[in-house]
């Protein structure tokens, strides 16, 4: 087995020689989140500011031994308004990136999605696992696992472009075709299963024009999509079966099921973000591992450069 991390390790290495991006940590009130955030700012990945009750705070870091020299700290007691003061932070421009705590996924998602103080763009929101699979020869997008559990396909459009952005904004010194694998069970159009049927609904809209910035094909089975000899066999003449570096499930279930059959039987590593807001969400769980925690940090801010870049026009 080739170097388990050694494709988060070129990503953390290129984003260590830029600025920190200011990250809004909302609520990172146990030992993990609180690690991860100042882990993070240390290496120079991110700027944490830490939004939450200040007392539990540092009383949290002195039961851990983390050190909170010269880490901004804004005082919030309650969960509810530690996420809402988190999100506020993005708002005033005095952060390009928002960063889960120990509180509940749902609840610094419902500060994010109000319409009034939220977060809210014109794109749906999706969630993007950035694996980091041994042996295999680039990093794989998998959306969405995590946020959409039964996306329509107009969803779908929303949730592949945001996946498209993303995957440029982590070419970070070549550039590189995008292609979109859109999954199935099958690779042929079968009216019986719906899947099949908006995988190339989707594709002909990218032949559109509604869809851009990479080479789409659907339907297409995991093998075929990721197996250039699978996909030889089936005789599928396309530039995205075998050699797809974003993956498309069709609902929740099976994109996290496959991210995670990847993490637990493939020794894979699993980053995740948010995006379709105004910044990147960096959403981590207590189960991932130190290596996972910073990649989905340098993924935040390799996302934040791209769209600061986009915005100047560079």
């Amino acid at each position: 087995m080739s170097n388990k991390h050694e494709k988060y390790e070129r990503l953390i290495a290129y984003v260590k020689t830029l600025s920190p991006v200011p990250t809004a940590v909302a609520y990172p009130c146990d030992e993990s989140s609180l690690r991860g955030a100042v882990d993070a700012g240390r290496m120079g990945l991110i700027a944490p500011i830490l939004v939450g009750p200040e007392a539990r705070i540092r009383s949290e870091a002195a039961a851990h031994g983390i050190d909170l020299t010269g880490v901004q700290i804004v005082d919030v007691a309650g969960v509810e308004p530690a996420a809402a003061a988190a999100v506020a932070l993005v708002r005033e421009g005095k952060a390009e990136a928002l960063m889960k705590g120990s509180l509940h996924t749902d609840e610094l998602m419902g500060a994010v999605v109000k319409r009034e103080t939220g977060l809210r763009t014109r794109r749906r929101i999706s969630h993007c696992f950035v694996m980091d699979v041994p042996n295999h020869p680039e990093v794989l997008i998998i959306t969405d696992g995590a946020v959409n559990i039964f996306p329509t396909m107009e969803d779908k459009v929303d949730i592949i472009q945001n996946a498209i952005d993303l995957r440029h904004a982590l070419q970070v010194r070549e550039k590189s075709e995008v292609r979109v694998a859109i999954l199935s069970a099958m690779e042929t159009v079968n009216p019986k299963l719906a899947s099949t049927m908006e995988a190339a609904a989707l594709c002909k809209m990218a032949d559109r024009g509604q869809i851009t910035g990479a080479l789409l094909d659907g339907p297409l089975a995991l093998d075929n999509a990721i197996s250039l000899e699978a996909a030889q066999i089936k005789k599928i003449d396309s530039p995205v079966a075998g050699r797809a570096n974003v993956l498309v499930a069709p609902d929740l279930e099976a994109g996290n099921m496959l991210a995670k059959s990847l993490s637990f039987l493939a020794g894979a590593d699993a980053a995740g973000i948010v995006l379709g807001a105004r910044v990147p969400i960096i959403l981590t769980s207590r189960a991932d591992s130190v290596m996972t925690r910073l990649a989905s940090c340098a993924v935040a801010a390799l996302v934040a450069k791209w769209r600061r870049e986009r915005a100047q026009g560079a």
